[in-house]
């Protein structure tokens, strides 16, 4: 077991394919210890080189809305007024913490998505 720090992309690549020889590694064995450890290496890698942001609120009401068939019309309901729901979602409106706590209730969508708004 020959493991270091991933550094760049060539260390990158040559730690997936490692990962992916060892794919099949027995448990509590040498090869799934290493497993593991390359497995966390890749992943803090991955996060500094490869972040994944997070979905604008505006974006993620109207994906919600879409997965869910909800029109303009269901989401006032859940707002409480059309004007709002119109300005929130051409960006003329800020979201509250109430709207937040709503939508997060009714759409299931993450607060943290919500938020990042504000």
């Amino acid at each position: 077991m020959n493991i270091h720090p991933i550094k760049n992309d060539r260390d990158y690549r040559s730690a997936l394919l490692r990962i992916e020889s060892l794919m099949d590694a027995k448990r509590n064995t040498p090869a799934m210890d290493e497993l593991e450890i390359l497995s966390v290496l890749v992943e803090k890698y991955e996060d500094e080189h490869f972040p994944i942001q997070s979905p604008d609120p505006v974006e993620a009401i109207k994906f919600r809305m879409e997965q869910m068939g909800l029109s303009q019309v269901d989401l006032a309901a859940i707002m409480g007024s059309r004007s709002r729901a119109s300005e929130v979602l051409n960006g003329k409106r800020g979201l509250t913490i109430k709207m937040i706590r709503v939508l997060h209730d009714r759409l299931h969508i993450p607060a943290e998505v919500l938020i990042q708004g504000k």
